[in-house]
């Protein structure tokens, strides 16, 4: 009897032994562990942003869209009825001047240097800009007005497109001869306007 559980007990032996050798060859061969050297992370490069084209915009003239604004100060003459005040460019209001190219242009522009030398000059803007230049009414300090000055004198001519013809009065007699470069391009006769200026002999 004794024989017989030694026999059971080994054959329970064996049969433990051959199940685990079973699990054993049925569970995955593992590699040994690889040491790897960690990789920074790609740093990502930013995208460009895209802008899309405007188109060219003038010289800047911050002040002109506000009317009701007035600029003082002493001023650069650059014409016969252009000047700058505080780097901004103002066109005299309701007068045309003959170009510095012209004849009398550089008189025109010495005639408004006298007159503002020295002076601290009051610019009304109306609001309008023209080849980039504010348009404003311009008063010395006791309140002479530049533009009815300069047509006084004979520098520049009324343009009663723009002014209503306020100025034309002023006008000295036989003034739109002189200046007649200045009235054809206020009737639109740009040809006259442009032609070749002469020279002196």
């Amino acid at each position: 009897m004794p024989e017989f559980f030694v026999t059971i007990g080994g054959i329970i032996v064996i049969a433990a032994l051959l199940i685990r050798m079973s699990r054993a060859a049925r569970k995955p061969h593992k590699s040994p562990a690889r040491t790897t050297t960690a990789r920074p992370p790609v740093q990502q490069q930013p995208t460009a942003k895209v802008v899309p084209l405007r188109p060219a915009q003038p010289a800047a003239n911050p002040n002109c869209d506000a009317p009701a604004q007035t600029l003082e100060g002493t001023c650069y003459v650059i014409d016969g009825d252009t000047i700058v005040i505080n780097k901004t460019h103002i066109r005299l209001w309701g007068i045309d001047a003959p170009e510095m190219e012209h004849p009398w242009g550089k008189k025109a522009k010495w005639a408004l240097v006298a007159l503002c030398k020295g002076q601290k000059i009051r610019a009304e803007l109306d609001g309008s800009l023209t080849h980039d230049r504010c348009v404003a009414k311009c008063y010395l300090p006791d309140g002479t007005d530049l533009s009815a000055e300069m047509v006084k004198q004979g520098m520049a001519i009324d343009w009663p497109k723009f002014s209503g013809g306020v100025y034309t009065a002023l006008e000295p007699e036989g003034i739109r001869k002189r200046h007649w470069r200045a009235a054809a391009r206020q009737k639109g006769n740009m040809r006259a306007f442009n032609a070749p200026v002469q020279p002196r002999g």
